[in-house]
């Protein structure tokens, strides 16, 4: 049974320390109406794509750093970010998109949500789990710092799929399952990461076993960061790029294959303050590990295509279907161990 749905993915290009946040969010809504007028019926977008990707800079004076976060525990009302979300509603194109999240009780965290316009309502929040980088700078002044260590929280709200009403018309209902197969013919379930997350097989499992069907993932990754990645050999700033872009494209490929479902990814990238070099790579990934449409440039761009849900049938009822070829009883190191513990040493 055919389940297609047109989704796309809004790539921004460079933000810069001093962008206003009403310039930045104009760049957005112009994003967001390029997608609806080739059809789509949901945008991705970026992580913490409201403003500049803070985190790569030491921030010691509160004022400053509270004014790269929303507050308040309505995101689509905040003063910042209230007219993409109205704009969404107004044209009926759903959206999720990330942002620095400042909680009633000054917590931090790296959060994105998914939005309904049909609903005009938020449908699932996600907060950022695997945090990367230092809480303190690197000691060599030139490296390019990752502190989100330093900002945010880990996440608290766990890897909870949900499912999406309105973008299926002929999608079966709990009303209407009685004595019927509901596997793959209900609304779209979908599953949310930020950046980091999309290279922890775990995160993906965890949605796997919901069921998921499209993962949504916003990134800012940085083309130079030997300090960050422990880089031991020596590269050319070109090749530092192409290997960022590599495993930012094997970590969605392989994990949407071995979890059977669709990607998408939306990349800030650019040339940040002419120092801080984010790649691109925006992305559809197929459940069979295909790109089926990519960025083309490192600037603010429209990635989109139109994609068949039915097609993560064909994993999850065959070669990953978990019900079938899952051995738990041998994963228990997975959850029992956070560390490595190597092998002991042979004797002499």
């Amino acid at each position: 049974m055919s389940r297609k749905i047109r989704v796309a993915a809004a790539q921004v290009g460079a933000v810069h320390l001093d962008s206003s946040r009403s310039s930045t969010l104009e760049r957005l809504i112009k994003l967001l109406h390029n997608a609806a007028s080739q059809g789509a019926q949901m945008v991705l977008f970026p992580e913490c794509a409201f403003t500049t990707f803070f985190p790569r800079h030491l921030l010691n004076n509160d004022e400053e750093l509270d004014a790269f976060f929303e507050h308040g525990e309505d995101v689509t009302q905040a003063p910042n970010t209230k007219r993409l979300f109205d704009e969404a509603r107004r044209i009926g194109v759903d959206i999720s998109v990330g942002f620095a999240e400042r909680t009633s009780d000054g917590r931090g965290f790296n959060t994105c949500v998914y939005y309904s316009a049909t609903l005009g309502k938020v449908l699932s929040k996600y907060r950022k789990i695997h945090l990367p980088g230092t809480i303190e700078p690197f000691e060599n002044p030139d490296a390019i710092n990752q502190l989100e260590k330093r900002y945010f929280e880990p996440g608290d709200l766990g890897f909870k799929a949900f499912r999406v009403p309105h973008l299926l018309p002929s999608a079966l209902k709990a009303s209407s399952n009685i004595g019927t197969d509901s596997n793959g013919k209900g609304d779209p379930i979908i599953g949310l990461q930020i950046c980091n997350d999309r290279r922890w097989s775990e995160a993906w499992r965890c949605y796997g076993l919901q069921g998921t069907e499209l993962v949504l993932v916003g990134f800012n990754t940085t083309s130079q960061g030997s300090e960050l990645w422990g880089q031991r050999k020596s590269m050319t700033a070109e090749e530092s790029e192409q290997e960022a872009l590599f495993h930012h494209r094997l970590s969605m490929q392989s994990n949407s294959y071995m979890n059977s479902c669709f990607s998408i990814s939306a990349a800030r990238c650019g040339l940040d303050d002419g120092k801080y070099d984010l790649i691109g790579g925006s992305a559809i990934v197929d459940p069979q590990g295909h790109i089926i449409a990519e960025a083309k440039t490192k600037e603010d761009e429209v990635v989109f295509a139109e994609i068949d849900l039915e097609e993560c049938r064909q994993g999850m009822e065959k070669t990953f279907d978990f019900a079938r070829h899952r051995r738990i009883e041998a994963y228990g190191l997975i959850t029992s161990q956070t560390g490595i513990v190597e092998s002991e040493l042979l004797s002499p």
